[in-house]
């Protein structure tokens, strides 16, 4: 989704027309796909199993990882202000949705980065065998719960919709 986000990015910046809607169901991926259910994970069970495993929730990687939830979210929120301006077609809308746009990318690229290689290695060797088998039950029920039955097959369906319109 990072990449289609740029492509729209780049396009609107170019002047190209881009369908508002799918610009709303890109944020609608981000709020509920990305941050509710999969930082709602992070939030809500992985960094308190580190804590009880003897990693520190402020500073370090946890911290960090808090931090830049925060900022994905006030990214996230310029974006949706801006589409809201884009349908008014109010002047300044695009470059504010693109630099938002922008920031965020530019953003998650790095903390996927840091999960992958710092946080979730961590998190593997801190955490017993028995507690990641609770854990991964729990996943389950908050993806159940955040995002609804059916709906992770359906924002992959979305993700492939928008691979062929705007990364052909």
């Amino acid at each position: 989704m990072l990449r289609i986000l740029k492509e729209v990015s780049k396009r609107l910046n170019s002047g190209e027309k881009v369908e508002l809607t799918d610009i709303k169901k890109i944020i609608e991926f981000i709020r509920s796909f990305a941050d509710k259910c999969h930082h709602g994970k992070e939030e809500d069970i992985l960094f308190t199993e580190m804590e009880k495993s003897g990693i520190p929730t402020q500073g370090g990687p946890v911290g960090v990882m808090l931090y830049e939830h925060d900022t994905g979210r006030s990214y996230v929120k310029g974006m949706s202000e801006a589409l809201t301006a884009l349908k008014g077609e109010e002047s300044g809308s695009i470059n504010e949705f693109c630099k938002n746009a922008e920031g965020y990318i530019g953003l998650l690229s790095q903390h996927i980065e840091k999960e992958d290689n710092i946080l979730y290695p961590m998190a593997e060797e801190a955490i017993t065998s028995d507690r990641k088998i609770i854990m991964a039950r729990e996943f389950e029920k908050v993806e159940e719960e955040r995002l609804g039955h059916g709906k992770h097959e359906e924002f992959l369906r979305l993700v492939k919709e928008l691979e062929g319109k705007y990364l052909k």
